[in-house]
């Protein structure tokens, strides 16, 4: 089985035994990463290499990957990503921010995000696209924006109620959450938080209890959104940018965030973002930074990360705006770095910004 790394894809795998085949979104393409027998992670392929890529989903029905790409529209791999074909029928932005698919009406729902901030769903695997003008009817609209120029908001993250596949959130990079309870056909905003919001996780048995990153730290609700608490902020420990995020599917209050020192304005006088990794074992109550194989600080920004649940234990893969990959096959004991060179792992141009030389 395969597995995806990407900023604005997939997250989370479970599967009977540990993958030994990685698909990395690049600046240059789908990166496929493979293992070999001695533990040794080698780059064995790049397809789409013309393409930045956002985001990877891999849907459970059907042999397709998808991938995203930034003003690269969206394609579709039938052989386990070695070659592409583009899928956009319907697709009236080719800025891909963020995709996602549920289960829902025995089949499968795709859903992507793009920059200006719209959202298109496909219920025939991409050989259409239909957009969910909803999304664009809130009372937030005025305010999206998006601090670096041309000052223009996107779909983020998109994500969905373990226990209802209609019940869906989605962030808006600048402008707040949007809930739907009718697949995306209408949206309403939740409050209560800084509106620069990156990432939301649903508890996967109590649907009230939601997770989420942002510009101003973390933020958990415990009533479905109606009410939330403001857990870290920009001077906590563990980095004042927390984007990534991701948790154990069979022990929910066990997270994993990675996060920048600083907000993205910083990094061009510095060209340093100070990432680092954190645990919390108490779902976002308290953070522990990972430091067992990590360096103390990344200097480049993790701006990708998943967990694959794999029986007897777990692991995770994180990548960087510098090309590396990181990963633990231990359930977060110890850290290795499994890749480097590749081109930047990144949302849209935040490797600019990284970039030493």
């Amino acid at each position: 089985m395969a597995i995806a790394l990407s900023h604005g894809g997939a997250t989370q795998y479970a599967s009977l035994e540990r993958s030994k085949e990685l698909l990395v979104g690049t600046k240059e393409g789908v990166a496929i990463l493979e293992q070999d027998a001695a533990g040794s992670w080698k780059l064995v392929h790049r397809g789409l290499p013309d393409l930045h890529i956002s985001s990877i989903i891999m849907p459970s029905k059907g042999d397709l990957i998808f991938a995203g790409a930034f003003h690269g529209s969206i394609h579709a791999s039938a052989d386990g990503g070695r070659t592409w074909e583009r899928r956009d029928t319907g697709l009236t932005q080719d800025d891909v921010y963020s995709m996602a698919w549920v289960e829902r009406d025995g089949g499968v729902r795709l859903y992507a995000g793009t920059e200006p901030a719209h959202l298109f769903f496909s219920d025939d695997f991409g050989g259409s696209w239909t957009e969910l003008p909803g999304i664009r009817n809130v009372e937030s609209i005025p305010n999206w924006t998006f601090p670096a120029p041309p000052h223009v908001a996107h779909t983020k993250h998109i994500t969905f109620d373990p226990a209802n596949p209609d019940i869906m959130m989605v962030s808006i990079e600048q402008g707040g959450l949007l809930t739907s309870t009718d697949a995306g056909h209408t949206f309403k905003d939740l409050e209560g938080f800084h509106d620069d919001v990156h990432r939301i996780l649903v508890h996967p048995e109590d649907s009230n209890r939601i997770f989420m990153t942002g510009g101003n730290g973390v933020y958990v609700s415990t009533d479905g959104g109606v009410t939330w608490d403001h857990r870290t902020d920009r001077t906590d420990n563990i980095g004042g940018y927390p984007d990534t995020l991701v948790l154990h599917p069979r022990q929910p209050d066990l997270m994993f965030i990675g996060a920048a020192h600083s907000n993205p304005g910083s990094w061009r006088e510095s060209h340093y973002a100070g990432a680092k990794v954190s645990r919390s074992n108490d779902a976002g109550k308290s953070w522990i930074q990972v430091k067992s194989g990590l360096p103390d600080d990344l200097q480049g920004s993790i701006e990708a990360m998943c967990l694959e649940d794999h029986g007897d234990s777990f692991s995770i893969f994180f990548g960087t705006t510098a090309g590396e990959v990181f990963s633990s096959q231990d359930g977060g004991e110890h850290w290795s770095l499994i890749m480097e060179g590749l081109t930047p792992i990144s949302k849209g141009g935040h490797y600019r910004a990284l970039t030493t030389a």
